[in-house]
């Protein structure tokens, strides 16, 4: 996990999410999936008030180590077994939403973001939109990255798709590290949802949609969800 954010430092859609941090007055937020902690460390160090919860306890360790970590709240585990809360506004940044294959695993994700939100709270998100057909460009020429490490020297990485069976898409990232050959390999399955599926499931989960933006970094290629806990 300490390779992670070398290897992808480039966060600027956080900002958009910052922004609308602003936007809602939220002064409470909690943060679905926070992974290394960088959002939740640069809320933080902004004065909101934030709860980071992560099933990735790797994840997690590399996110205490970080500025601000410090006044963040660290919760190992996902949405559905948060401790009492009663937040203003809940994100889930880097196309979280989009791990969760099963319609239930969805359901009780959303089940639990709307029970830590407060009345009014709000619950911001993004996913990719099926039709631009993200997973054609996860190709080894179009992914590759290579980056010189502290303490861990030089590593390279690549993404390769593994499987397409719609709305399920399935790759692989594989990481060699110079230092002594080794190669590691991650595999992981997505789940693209249409725009209507997102919000049918939001509906029946108790939110209203209130609208469906454009990801200001990426225009026309995700569908970033503003639902409201009424």
């Amino acid at each position: 996990m300490e390779v992670y954010d070398p290897l992808d430092p480039d966060r600027g859609d956080l900002e958009a999410y910052a922004g609308m941090v602003g936007e809602f007055g939220a002064r409470v937020v909690l943060d679905v999936g926070c992974g290394t902690g960088t959002f939740a460390c640069l809320l933080a160090g902004r004065g909101v008030e934030v709860v980071g919860v992560d099933p990735a306890a790797a994840s997690l360790e590399v996110a205490r180590g970080k500025e601000f970590a410090d006044r963040v709240r660290w919760v190992e585990g996902d949405a559905t077994g948060l401790p009492p809360l009663a937040v203003d506004l809940a994100t889930m940044t880097g196309n979280v939403a989009q791990v969760f294959l099963t319609d239930e695993e969805w359901a009780a994700t959303l089940a639990g973001v709307r029970g830590a939100l407060r009345a009014g709270g709000r619950f911001v998100f993004e996913t990719r939109d099926p039709a631009r057909q993200a997973w054609l460009e996860w190709t080894p020429e179009r992914t590759r990255v290579q980056a010189e490490i502290p303490g861990v020297g030089g590593v390279e990485t690549w993404c390769e798709l593994t499987a397409v069976e719609l709305p399920f898409v399935s790759f692989r990232h594989t990481y060699v590290f110079a230092s002594d050959g080794a190669v590691l390999t991650s595999d992981s399955t997505l789940r693209f949802r249409s725009r209507v599926e997102v919000e049918e499931s939001l509906v029946v989960a108790g939110f209203v949609v209130d609208e469906v933006r454009d990801a200001p970094d990426r225009p026309g290629r995700e569908f970033v969800f503003v639902a409201r806990r009424p």
